[in-house]
């Protein structure tokens, strides 16, 4: 619980990483504005993420690295640090910032208020780590659920998009799956198929997609974060590997059928699965023995 009478005007608010990750703080960002009504939370993000962090109604500022000379200037009350960081840690501590929030590693002794980072474990979800955080500084809320304001819609309407990659390749199912999975779903349904992910992948989903020109749409590298968010709004379901799409998918109501494995604690879909209701999660310790047909037969359900 945070001690002190003094009122709380500015909170800082720092998540670096993937946008994914990013997104499983919203339930977290909206326990500081409730408890901190007067308060200004700024968040501090990648660049990448930006544009997704301004569409969270709880942040009334973004900021980049760019701006950590500011600190000082904006006498921050609080600094939350929602992922380890020496730098952040540092930064945080030099800047004379009071309150200072986050996890007992990396220079965690330069911390006034922190928690052992036991999420390796994997026994509840990341949404749930991150509220156990805030509430070291007594930040609560009852509502848990994902929350995102999109402008603008997006050209098509879609019934599946299908995100094949992640950022790492244990957390994969295998690409020669993905491309049985499609050419099934073009042969077998008159579903309206939309191929989607990040410009690192560009070159792979030409192959992935290879011969399926004119019964796919591949939009690999060619949205913004905002345009695939409005990309998945217009579908009615995301089949995905274990990435940020997922949460994504989850913020804006679009439901979800996940891939995971199982056999590591830290990266099951216990701690990373798509939050909320109406999504499904297909985990096996060996992601090669998800076959094509389960994942088929939930896409029938979901989409009959």
């Amino acid at each position: 619980m945070l001690k002190t009478e003094k009122v709380i005007k500015n909170i800082l608010v720092v998540r670096n990483d993937r946008f994914g990750e990013f997104l499983l703080n919203i339930p977290a960002l909206r326990a500081l504005r409730e408890t901190f009504t007067g308060a200004r939370i700024t968040a501090m993000v990648n660049p990448y993420v930006k544009e997704l962090a301004e569409c969270i109604p709880f942040v009334d500022e973004v900021w980049t690295k760019a701006q950590k000379t500011e600190l000082k200037r904006r006498k921050f009350d609080i600094a939350v640090m929602l992922n380890p960081s020496k730098e952040w840690n540092l930064l945080t501590f030099f800047s004379g910032i009071p309150v200072r929030v986050g996890y007992d590693r990396k220079f965690g002794f330069l911390l006034t208020h922190k928690i052992r980072d036991m999420k390796y474990l994997g026994e509840k979800h990341e949404v749930e780590y991150n509220l156990d955080l805030v509430s070291l500084i007594g930040a609560r809320t009852e509502d848990k659920s994902l929350a995102f304001n999109l402008s603008g819609g997006f050209a098509s309407d879609f019934d599946l998009a299908i995100h094949p990659w992640t950022s790492d390749p244990i957390k994969e199912w295998p690409l020669a799956n993905f491309r049985k999975l499609i050419e099934r779903l073009a042969r077998e349904t008159d579903l309206k198929i939309a191929i989607i992910g990040g410009k690192e992948e560009e070159q792979k989903s030409i192959v992935l997609c290879s011969g399926l020109e004119g019964r796919v749409d591949n939009f690999t590298g060619k949205t913004t974060l905002i345009e695939l968010a409005a990309l998945l709004k217009k579908s009615r379901l995301l089949v995905s590997a274990d990435s940020g799409p997922v949460h994504l998918a989850a913020c804006i109501g679009t439901p979800v059928i996940a891939l995971f494995r199982s056999d590591m604690p830290g990266k099951s879909a216990r701690r990373w699965g798509p939050w909320g209701t109406n999504h499904s999660v297909i985990e096996k310790d060996v992601l090669a023995d998800i076959n094509v047909e389960e994942v088929l037969n939930k896409i029938r359900e979901k989409v009959k």
